[in-house]
């Protein structure tokens, strides 16, 4: 079983930083590919940015490309979402997902976590 805790959130002002954290917790030695996704008020969940098994690919979605960076460090089983430049329309809940390979759709996720609360003010 795989359980997904992310923490990090809170209030930043527009064109500040952020930096999100998910653990996480298994009881078996797999490595899966894990990603990013947001939902903010009124949408849906989206895809924010995936990163594989062993962090030599990464992914972003056009809205955070070259804003934000996703890493991971398998040996502390944690993965890492760096926020810089962060705008109004990042405000959302955050998620963390993990599954066989890096998806930009939710249903190619096996696993998800709780979700924190990003909120940029203007």
């Amino acid at each position: 079983q795989v359980q997904l805790v992310e923490s990090g959130g809170g209030l930043a002002q527009a064109g500040g930083s952020l930096r999100l954290l998910c653990v996480v917790f298994q009881s078996t030695s797999s490595t899966y590919d894990m990603a990013w996704f947001r939902r903010a008020p009124g949408k849906e969940r989206e895809f924010v940015g995936g990163i594989n098994w062993n962090g030599a690919r990464t992914y972003y979605a056009d809205s955070v490309k070259g804003r934000f960076t996703i890493s991971r460090d398998n040996a502390k089983k944690e993965m890492y979402l760096q926020m810089s430049s962060l705008k109004p329309e990042d405000t959302a809940v955050y998620y963390c997902a993990a599954g066989p390979m890096v998806a930009v759709e939710t249903s190619g996720y096996n696993y998800w976590g709780q979700g924190t609360q990003v909120t940029v003010s203007s």
